[in-house]
């Protein structure tokens, strides 16, 4: 029996067990009701799929997921975890999302809010962003840091695994340096609990990173365009990627660090400066913004990716947490075309409280701030021309792809979903009626800060 067949008889044996249907399963399980036609037809799904039927299958009384996953010995051959969605690697989608809505700019905003809480110690302010994405975001923290701290030297990381979102936000570097010369620029593929520290906690790992320090020559944003443009083969050797088989998600190839600072400025710059080895891990704030899969397991969110950027916080540091929260017009589209769809699965409360956890007695030294709905949640909507919205306008089609690519890919959709509902129009009726009856469309963030207590005795 092929794991396809092993996966079908689970589900078969789960249906006659519940007395439901095969569609009512899969809509129940995976909001899929063509879930077993589509396996039967020699469907691939992903990773998270056949663990979501195994979950399912285990909360209604079934063998235990794990039981079931070890009866799949080869599932990594049956799936497909190349088509599984990802919030950043998914291109066309995100860049269309970035350039249609306002919510970088907005982020940057929050940011820049928290930011002035920031007490900077010599010899640098230091700033993290943990999922740069194509820099929009993180262009606008600079510009506003600069505004905010003129005369002190910043070292800045950022955090970024697509190669294309590395190409993007360089792009938008060479003002920055022009206009805030000590500027110390730091760009890393590191996974989250590694990417403060600049060196992988595995061995193997950290003897095979690629370091790479570059002095720009010149003193214009002209010179420092050319110059990190000619940094492209650089980017391609080091920031390949490859689909792990176990999660389905983008991993490294190659860990790799680019430290990037004006030449002229070296000297200035020498104690900030990264060393191979010896990089600092206290920021004076971190952004994280979407910084993993609104559907993954909130002990991976907690301890993978919030607590090891809790714990890179100095005293008086503070991180500004944001991921969506649903509650909009956004959710309520995709609920249209799949009912009981709901991504957003982790609240504020929840997460900082499995951080407080997973920081164990270290959670003294830290502040979970206690936020008020009116304080964490901000609103962003989709872009659209003033005749749109006017009383008798019409949504032009091209408002009506954006409308409807913003919300599917904030709500995370996978690309076999998508394509599923592509070939008929109901997902084109559903928008407009969306756009009609709330004059737009919107979505929802939600806010979450931690900060770091300041040391006892510290003045």
């Amino acid at each position: 029996m092929t794991d396809a067949e092993t996966l079908l008889a689970q589900i078969d044996e789960a249906c006659r067990r519940m007395r439901i249907a095969q569609t009512t399963f899969g809509r129940q399980a995976v909001n899929d009701g063509k879930l077993v036609s589509r396996l039967q037809q020699g469907g691939r799904v992903t990773l998270e799929t056949v663990n979501r039927v195994h979950r399912f299958i285990a909360d209604k009384g079934g063998p235990s997921a794990t039981n079931l996953r070890s009866a799949i010995k080869g599932i990594e051959h049956s799936v497909d975890p190349v088509h599984g969605f990802r919030f950043y690697d998914n291109r066309q989608k995100y860049l269309m999302f970035v350039n249609t809505t306002s919510e970088k700019q907005m982020v940057a905003d929050k940011a820049l809010e928290q930011l002035t809480f920031a007490q900077p110690e010599p010899p640098a302010i230091r700033l993290f962003d943990g999922g740069s994405g194509d820099g929009t975001a993180f262009a606008r923290l600079l510009r506003g840091a600069h505004r905010r701290y003129p005369w002190l030297p910043f070292y800045v990381v950022a955090k970024e695994i697509s190669i294309e979102n590395v190409r993007l936000m360089l792009e938008k570097m060479p003002d920055r340096f022009q206009e805030h010369p000590a500027t110390v620029l730091v760009v890393t593929n590191l996974n989250y609990a590694d990417a403060p520290y600049l060196k992988p906690s595995s061995p193997v790992a950290a003897s095979a990173m690629a370091w790479h320090e570059i002095a720009l020559e010149g003193s214009t944003a002209g010179d420092f365009e050319e110059a990190i443009a000619a940094l492209q083969p650089v980017i391609d050797q080091n920031w390949q990627v490859k689909v792990s088989q176990e999660s389905g998600h983008p991993v490294t190839q190659t860990p790799a660090v680019l430290v990037i600072y004006r030449k002229d400025q070296q000297f200035v710059l020498d104690s900030i400066i990264p060393r191979r080895g010896l990089a600092r891990a206290d920021f004076d704030f971190v952004l994280l913004s979407h910084p993993y899969r609104a559907r993954a397991p909130i002990s991976f969110k907690a301890g993978k990716v919030v607590a090891p950027l809790v714990r890179a916080l100095r005293p008086n540091g503070r991180l500004l947490g944001i991921h969506g929260y649903g509650h909009d017009p956004g959710l309520e589209l995709v609920r249209s075309v799949w009912p009981g769809e709901n991504p957003f699965v982790t609240g504020r409360a929840d997460l900082m409280e499995a951080v407080e956890q997973e920081l164990g007695g270290q959670s003294r030294s830290y502040r979970f701030h206690q936020l008020t709905d009116e304080e964490a949640i901000f609103r962003y909507p989709i872009r659209m021309l003033a005749t749109e919205i006017a009383p008798e306008g019409e949504f032009g089609m091209s408002t009506v792809l954006a409308a409807w690519n913003a919300a599917s890919y904030v709500a995370q959709i996978e690309d076999a979903r998508l394509s599923a509902i592509l070939n008929r129009n109901r997902y084109v009726d559903a928008t407009r009626e969306i756009l009609q009856l709330h004059k737009g469309l919107w979505f929802n963030n939600e806010t979450y800060i931690i900060s770091r207590r300041a040391e006892l005795g510290a003045h």
